[in-house]
């Protein structure tokens, strides 16, 4: 199975969806879809993966003196897991 997972997100926002939804966030690969990132979370922590929603954030424009650039465009997937279930690993980071 390809790495789509990077990392999670770890903001007030998703502190927020974490603790009133069971909603964990995490930046993932371009190209994957919502059924690639549902399979392999469910590979990896063990749970069972309810529903995924995808937020593409297209990057901003960027000058350091003459120089112009982008930052990187970025894929996050909201991944709502099943009542009861929890990734440890993820609310150690808070």
């Amino acid at each position: 199975m390809k790495k789509t997972l990077k990392r999670p997100v770890i903001s007030e926002k998703s502190k927020e969806l974490l603790d009133k939804q069971n909603k964990y966030v995490f930046l993932v690969a371009k190209g994957t879809n919502k059924i690639i990132i549902a399979q392999e979370i469910e590979h990896l922590y063990n749970v069972k993966v309810v529903k995924v929603n995808i937020a593409k954030n297209k990057g901003k424009s960027v000058r350091r003196g003459r120089i112009t650039g982008k930052t990187p465009d970025r894929i996050k997937a909201i991944v709502t897991l099943k009542k009861g279930d929890e990734i440890e690993k993820y609310k150690e980071s808070f």
